[in-house]
């Protein structure tokens, strides 16, 4: 398997996961294509799918979603980082898409993690008062008491002064990859190297967990911060909405912040 494509399935299933808090969100695959969408629900209104498409004609893209969706849904079409994007643009634009928004979709090898210094202690989240005090910093909750335990999926961190909490970042494992997820310190406490301290905690323990890759969308703020730890810009996402056929509504992917 590329890096890109081990990249593209870890993302798929690392954000569903993280969309699994409140139901449960599957990542599938629908032909080619990856679709992270709602497991099936008894009441309510299916939130927004998530068809990924890597190497697919965007007109074959396009057939497939919209014969196997069960109603809103937006296209991630991920083209390798050294392949322009215009005909993509070009050809979604014309089946009546509009581009939401792109994402450098970066991979760090775990060969060699960097030692970083910050001011900051980062420690990782084990009690349930920690994971509640994150929760109003974040204004969500970033962990389950599921989650709490050694051995779980997922591994939350966090960046502390004088006891005070200024940055968060979570890693979730996917088979033999992890996904990073909501990556962010508080503005008053940035270009402190703690947003690097918190990324380099967590590489080395995928790393020592026995991951061989670790997969994030980053902001174009953040691309520039990343590749200081060692992760590499393997491709790039171009979020699609369809806005003749149906109204699209939706949430854009939330992507870590530096």
């Amino acid at each position: 398997m590329s890096q890109l494509h081990l990249a593209i399935e870890t993302f798929a299933r690392g954000f569903a996961f993280t969309r699994s808090f409140t139901h449960e969100c599957r990542a599938e695959r629908v032909g080619p294509l990856w679709v992270v969408r709602d497991a099936p629900r008894k009441q309510g209104s299916y939130r927004v799918e998530e068809w990924i498409s890597s190497g697919i004609p965007p007109a074959e893209t396009d057939r497939i979603a919209r014969e196997n969706t069960r109603g809103r849904y937006a296209i991630c079409a991920i083209h390798a980082s050294d392949e322009p994007d215009t005909p993509l643009r070009s050809d979604y634009k014309s089946l009546g898409y509009r581009l939401r928004t792109t994402e450098p979709l970066m991979v760090h090898d775990l060969d060699q993690v960097p030692q970083v210094q910050s001011p900051a202690h980062i420690v990782r989240v084990m009690t349930g008062e920690l994971a509640s005090q994150l929760a109003k910093i974040a204004g969500a909750r970033q962990i389950l008491p599921e989650h709490l335990s050694p051995q779980a999926p997922l591994r939350q961190y966090v960046a502390l002064i004088d006891g005070a909490l200024v940055g968060y970042v979570r890693s979730i494992r996917v088979g033999n990859a992890t996904w990073c997820s909501n990556m962010f310190v508080l503005p008053a406490f940035r270009r402190r190297g703690i947003a690097r301290a918190m990324l380099c905690r967590m590489l080395r323990d995928d790393k020592a967990e026995g991951a061989v890759a670790a997969v994030l969308t980053a902001t174009h703020t953040g691309v520039k911060l990343y590749p200081l730890v060692g992760y590499r810009h393997v491709g790039t996402l171009l979020l699609f909405s369809p806005v003749r056929r149906q109204a699209a509504g939706h949430r854009p992917i939330t992507a870590p912040e530096s």
